[in-house]
C-alpha cells in the first residue's frame, strides 16, 4: 500500500539522452540479464517504496503506474528533465535516478532511504565522485533549487540545480555506480550480472593508497623525479573527470597529454595544473555536447 501523498517519496528516472556514445541507439531498451535498463530501475525504485514513479523521457514501457514527461524542447539534459517532471512530484522527498545503472538494485541498497537528513544523500564512487543522479532530495529544496536556474535546465550541468543544498555522501563500488555509456560498458554489465563477488572485479583495476603511493615512488627513483614532480592526486582527478565525461579509454590518453603538454611548458608543477585544468574544462564541455 502507497503511502499517503506528502510523505514517502517520488521516483523521477531520467530516461531521455540523445546516447550519443552508442551511436543514437535507445539505452533505455538496451538489456542487461534479460531486463532492459529502465525496466530495470523502475521496477527497483517502486520495490524501494516509491509512492509515483515520474519517468522524463519518450514513452518506451508499457507500465500504467508510470508518468511521462518531457522537457520541451527535448534532449535538454538531465536537469532540464528534472525540473519537467517536479510538477509531478508531490512526496516530501523526490529520489532521482538515471535509467543507465545496470547495479541499480544494489544502488538503491545503499541510498538510506528511510532515514534522510539535511537536503538530501546521494551516492559517490569508488573515487569519490558525486553521483547526483542516484540520490534522494527532500523535494521543497530542489524546488527551490530549480526555480533559479536558468532557461528551465536546458544543457545546464547537474551541478548548477544541486551543488548549493546541503547533502550528505555515501560512496559505493563500482557496480553500484558505473552507469552504461559506452559498448564497452554494457558488455561489463552483462558480463557480470548476477555473478557473485564480480561486483569489484572491474576492467580498470584500483589500488590502495599506500600501493599507490609506493608505485609512484618507484617511478620517481627509476626516472629521478623529486616527490613533487609525480603529481599522483591531479592525475587521478583528470582521469576520473575524464572517464565521466567523455569515456574511460580517453582517460589514460588524456594523461599522456596532459604531460606532453606540461612538457612542453617547462615541466613545472604550475604548467602540469594549467594542463591538467584545461583538459577537464574540455571534458566538461564534451560531456554537456553529448
Amino acid at each position: 500500500m502507497n503511502a499517503p501523498r506528502g510523505t514517502g517519496f517520488d521516483a523521477i528516472v531520467l530516461a531521455g539522452g540523445r546516447a550519443s556514445r552508442l551511436g543514437g541507439a535507445a539505452k533505455p531498451l538496451l538489456e542487461v540479464d534479460g531486463t532492459a535498463l529502465l525496466a530495470r530501475t523502475v521496477a527497483a525504485a517502486r520495490n524501494a517504496g516509491a509512492n509515483r514513479i515520474v519517468v522524463a523521457g519518450e514513452r518506451m514501457l508499457d507500465e500504467p503506474l508510470v508518468e511521462w514527461v518531457r522537457e520541451d524542447p527535448p534532449f535538454g539534459g538531465p536537469v532540464a528533465a528534472i525540473i519537467a517532471a517536479l510538477p509531478r512530484i508531490e512526496a516530501e522527498w523526490t529520489l532521482v535516478l538515471a535509467c543507465d545503472l545496470p547495479g541499480i538494485d544494489q544502488a538503491l541498497a545503499l541510498l538510506p532511504l528511510r532515514d534522510p537528513r539535511e537536503d538530501g544523500t546521494h551516492l559517490t564512487d569508488a573515487s569519490g565522485r558525486s553521483q547526483w543522479l542516484t540520490a534522494l532530495y527532500r523535494t521543497a529544496a530542489l524546488r527551490e533549487a530549480a526555480a533559479s536556474v536558468p532557461a528551465s535546465g536546458r544543457n545546464a550541468p547537474v551541478r548548477s540545480l544541486v551543488g548549493a543544498l546541503r547533502l550528505s555522501a555515501v560512496r559505493a563500488p563500482e557496480a553500484a555506480t558505473r552507469d552504461v555509456d559506452t559498448w564497452e560498458d554494457l558488455e561489463w554489465a552483462r558480463r557480470v550480472s548476477g555473478e557473485p563477488g564480480e561486483d569489484i572485479i572491474v576492467s580498470d583495476r584500483t589500488l590502495p593508497p599506500e600501493a599507490l603511493d609506493e608505485w609512484a615512488n618507484a617511478l620517481g627513483e627509476r626516472f629521478e623525479l623529486a616527490n613533487d614532480d609525480v603529481h599522483v592526486a591531479l592525475i587521478l582527478d583528470l582521469a576520473r573527470d575524464v572517464a565521466n565525461g567523455v569515456a574511460r579509454p580517453a582517460a589514460p590518453v588524456s594523461a599522456f597529454v596532459a604531460g606532453l603538454v606540461a612538457g612542453r611548458a617547462g615541466g613545472s608543477p604550475e604548467s602540469v595544473r594549467e594542463a591538467v585544468r584545461a583538459i577537464t574544462e574540455l571534458a566538461e564541455k564534451w560531456a554537456e555536447k553529448r
